[in-house]
């Protein structure tokens, strides 16, 4: 399947002009014109060009591949899909649970949300600005999701989302025929291979293990859109996180390279 590349280079409501490195000169880079204050007006008007885009993409036959500074940008996605006719089954990959609330969260943080969002928990102007339906809770897989608050722990126990904490049980629960969308945050890599990340965590999968894993997803189901949530360009200096966030973003999209399991920053 071809791929088009969709960057949004935005971490929530902030312009992200350092993401722009990365795109190649056939990728669409969503940057529409933002209002200059207002947190969530923001965010609903990128994820409402997102969605577009995505939309767009698919019903010309191509699969989105989305690239953004946040996880919030799935919703995006997920909306955009669902407009071209597509309902994926949603596997979450995140060393985060992204399941707050603003009933849960210690923090505040809305990046730490989107999970809870998507299946229609806690604030949903996000999705209704996208035109997003919640997805039913026994389509979502989160994997690995190693830094839970207490409140959210709590709600996610409560939930029927499948939260898998071993990412090599992951390809044994996904059907061969169902449609697959996979978000990756990069900081679900263990912190010793990438450790460029905004909110770095302790321990988590190996490259190579989770490449390995991703391949196989890639090559046994139908995975109709990825999408990436960026590391901290501005601290990986060696560039050691990049190689290995794009290691994996080729491994889910299929297009693994085999010689070290790790990429060269950008996509093939």
């Amino acid at each position: 399947m071809h791929n088009q590349f969709i960057l949004s280079p935005f971490f929530l409501e902030k312009p992200l002009p350092v993401a722009e490195r990365l795109a190649s000169p056939e990728w669409i880079i969503n940057k529409p014109q933002l209002p200059e204050s207002g947190q969530m007006a923001c965010m609903s008007i990128v994820h409402r060009h997102l969605a577009d885009i995505v939309a767009n993409t698919v019903k010309n036959g191509y699969r989105p591949v989305s690239i953004a500074g946040d996880c919030c940008a799935a919703i995006g996605v997920l909306a955009g899909l669902q407009r071209a006719g597509v309902m994926p089954r949603l596997v979450w990959l995140d060393a985060h649970g992204d399941f707050n609330t603003w009933e849960t969260t210690p923090s505040g943080f809305i990046g730490g949300m989107p999970l809870a969002m998507i299946v229609g928990r806690g604030d949903q102007a996000l999705l209704q600005a996208a035109s997003l339906a919640p997805l039913a809770e026994r389509d979502v897989i989160l994997v690995d999701a190693r830094d839970l608050d207490p409140g959210e722990r709590e709600l996610l126990q409560q939930s029927a989302v499948l939260h898998v904490t071993k990412v090599a049980a992951l390809p044994q629960l996904v059907s061969a025929t169902q449609p697959l969308y996979i978000h990756l945050d990069v900081d679900v890599l263990d912190f010793a291979e990438a450790p460029a990340m905004k909110y770095p965590v302790r321990g988590g999968p190996e490259l190579g293990t989770l490449c390995a894993i991703l391949e196989r997803l890639a090559n046994s189901a139908p995975v109709v859109g990825v999408s990436m949530t960026l590391w901290d360009l501005e601290q990986d200096a060696d560039g050691r996180t990049a190689h290995a966030s794009m290691a994996l973003l080729q491994a889910a999209i299929g297009e693994a390279e085999h010689d070290n399991n790790t990429g060269n920053g950008k996509p093939g």
